[in-house]
C-alpha cells in the first residue's frame, strides 16, 4: 500500500473500520492498547479473566469496546469469545494476544511443575487456540493480523525466569513461523517484545519486593533509564495493526529502551 493511499491527511482513525480482540484488555498493556484503538476508529472486545475489569474498561471507553470473560488457555472460552466478537461486531480483523503471566524470579529448581504449566498455558497454549479459532475467518476475509505480546525475555534472558523466558521464547519464534505460513492469506503476525513494565506482573519478574531501590537496580539494565510503559506497547500495537504496516510480518519488535542491544 502506497503511503498517499492512506487516510492519513484526512485525520481518519488509523483502524477505522477494523475490529480487535485485545486479552488480557481489564489493565496493563492490553488496557492502553484497547483504549488507543478505539481511539483511532476501531471496536475493540476486551477479554480478560476477570469481568469486573474488562467491565470497567469497556464501560469507560463507550459503545466501541465489549467485554467478555473468559481463560485464554481454554478453548471452550477461546471459542465462546470469538463468537461473542463475530456476534457483537459481525467480524474479527485483529488479535492481540497480550493475556500473559510469569512465575516468580527464582532458582530454576524451584519453581513447581504446576506454575510451570501455568505459564505456558497461559502465553503459549492461548495462542495456538486463538490462532485455530480466528484464521478460519481471516482467511475467508482476505486477511487479518495477529500480534502476540512476546517478551525481551525471549531475547535476552534474565536468570531466575527460565520457564518464562522460554515461554516468551516459544510466542516469538511462533510469530515467525506463525508470519511464513499464513502469509498466502493476507494474514500478518508479529511480535511484540517489551522489556519489564510498570506492571502487576512486575515484583514477580524481578523476584523480590516492588520498592524504589530494587526498582531502580532493575532499571539500571535498561539504556534509556525506565520501564517500559503500557502507552509504548499500545503505540507499537497500533502502527503494526494498522495498514501503514502492510509489508511487514514475522518481526520480532522490541520495545525495550535499548535493554537487547
Amino acid at each position: 500500500m502506497q503511503l498517499s493511499e492512506l487516510d492519513i491527511s484526512k485525520g481518519a482513525g488509523r483502524l477505522a473500520g477494523k475490529v480487535a480482540i485485545v486479552t488480557g484488555g481489564g489493565s496493563g498493556f492490553g488496557e492502553a492498547t484497547a483504549r488507543l484503538f478505539t481511539k483511532q476508529g476501531a471496536k475493540v472486545v476486551i477479554a480478560d479473566l476477570r469481568a469486573d475489569a474488562g467491565e470497567r474498561v469497556a464501560s469507560d471507553i463507550g459503545d466501541a469496546a465489549h467485554a467478555v470473560s473468559g481463560d485464554v488457555s481454554s478453548a471452550k472460552d477461546v471459542g465462546a469469545i470469538v463468537s461473542e466478537t463475530l456476534r457483537h461486531f459481525g467480524k474479527v480483523d485483529i488479535v492481540v494476544n497480550n493475556a500473559g503471566i510469569t512465575h516468580v524470579n527464582q532458582p530454576l529448581l524451584e519453581t513447581d511443575e504446576a506454575s510451570f504449566d501455568r505459564v505456558f498455558r497461559v502465553n503459549v497454549k492461548s495462542v495456538y487456540l486463538f490462532v485455530q479459532a480466528v484464521v478460519p475467518q481471516m482467511r475467508d476475509a482476505g486477511g487479518g493480523v495477529i500480534l502476540n505480546i512476546g517478551s525481551t525475555a525471549g531475547l535476552r534472558p534474565r536468570p531466575g525466569l527460565t520457564w518464562y523466558n522460554a515461554s516468551k521464547g516459544a510466542v516469538n519464534l511462533m510469530s515467525k513461523s506463525l508470519a511464513v505460513e499464513l502469509a498466502p492469506w493476507k494474514i500478518r503476525v508479529n511480535a511484540l517484545c517489551p522489556v519489564a513494565g510498570d506492571t502487576p506482573l512486575l515484583a514477580d519478574l524481578m523476584g523480590v519486593p516492588d520498592t524504589p531501590a530494587n526498582r531502580q537496580k532493575f532499571i539500571d539494565s535498561i539504556p534509556l533509564g525506565r520501564l517500559c510503559r503500557p502507552s509504548d506497547v499500545a503505540a507499537a500495537a497500533l502502527y503494526l495493526a494498522s495498514d501503514e504496516a502492510d509489508f511487514i510480518t514475522g518481526v520480532e519488535f522490541p520495545i525495550d529502551g535499548g535493554r537487547t542491544v
